[in-house]
Protein backbone atom coordinates (compact mmCIF):
# COMPACT_ATOMS: atom_id res chain seq x y z
CA UNK A 1 0.00 0.00 0.00
CA UNK A 2 1.14 3.39 -0.94
CA UNK A 3 1.79 6.22 1.86
CA UNK A 4 0.92 8.59 -0.60
CA UNK A 5 -2.19 10.52 0.71
CA UNK A 6 -4.49 11.01 -1.89
CA UNK A 7 -7.81 12.47 -2.27
CA UNK A 8 -11.42 12.91 -4.78
CA UNK A 9 -12.32 15.89 -6.46
CA UNK A 10 -15.78 16.45 -6.90
CA UNK A 11 -17.37 19.32 -9.55
CA UNK A 12 -14.62 21.63 -11.59
CA UNK A 13 -13.89 21.37 -15.56
CA UNK A 14 -15.17 17.71 -17.29
CA UNK A 15 -11.43 17.73 -18.61
CA UNK A 16 -10.07 17.40 -15.03
CA UNK A 17 -6.87 15.15 -15.95
CA UNK A 18 -8.02 12.59 -13.16
CA UNK A 19 -10.71 13.09 -10.35
CA UNK A 20 -7.74 11.25 -8.27
CA UNK A 21 -4.68 12.82 -6.78
CA UNK A 22 -1.65 13.06 -4.81
CA UNK A 23 -2.12 15.33 -1.85
CA UNK A 24 0.78 16.79 -0.06
CA UNK A 25 -0.43 18.31 2.85
CA UNK A 26 -4.17 17.09 3.85
CA UNK A 27 -7.02 19.44 4.88
CA UNK A 28 -5.60 21.61 2.57
CA UNK A 29 -6.55 23.45 -0.31
CA UNK A 30 -5.72 21.77 -3.24
CA UNK A 31 -4.26 23.63 -6.62
CA UNK A 32 -4.68 21.76 -10.25
CA UNK A 33 -2.99 23.34 -12.94
CA UNK A 34 -5.72 23.37 -16.44
CA UNK A 35 -5.18 25.29 -19.32
CA UNK A 36 -3.70 28.47 -18.60
CA UNK A 37 -4.57 28.72 -14.89
CA UNK A 38 -5.68 27.41 -11.70
CA UNK A 39 -8.96 25.14 -10.42
CA UNK A 40 -8.85 25.67 -6.77
CA UNK A 41 -10.34 22.37 -4.43
CA UNK A 42 -11.77 22.78 -0.71
CA UNK A 43 -11.58 19.56 1.72
CA UNK A 44 -14.92 18.91 2.81
CA UNK A 45 -16.13 16.41 6.22
CA UNK A 46 -17.38 13.69 3.42
CA UNK A 47 -15.15 11.12 2.13
CA UNK A 48 -15.84 8.31 -0.78
CA UNK A 49 -15.31 4.86 -1.29
CA UNK A 50 -13.05 4.80 -4.54
CA UNK A 51 -11.38 2.31 -6.77
CA UNK A 52 -8.10 3.25 -4.64
CA UNK A 53 -9.98 3.15 -1.38
CA UNK A 54 -11.60 5.57 1.06
CA UNK A 55 -10.64 8.80 0.23
CA UNK A 56 -11.69 12.44 1.15
CA UNK A 57 -13.90 14.45 -0.80
CA UNK A 58 -12.20 17.61 -2.27
CA UNK A 59 -15.23 20.21 -3.66
CA UNK A 60 -14.69 22.86 -6.77
CA UNK A 61 -15.13 26.68 -5.36
CA UNK A 62 -13.22 28.85 -8.01
CA UNK A 63 -10.56 29.26 -10.57
CA UNK A 64 -8.10 31.42 -11.72
CA UNK A 65 -6.01 32.18 -14.46
CA UNK A 66 -2.00 32.63 -14.41
CA UNK A 67 -0.62 36.05 -15.44
CA UNK A 68 0.40 36.96 -19.10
Amino acid sequence: MSDTAKALLEGGPDDLPARIVPVTTPGADLKIELRNGYEHFRPTPRRADTPEGRLPVYEWWERTEMPG
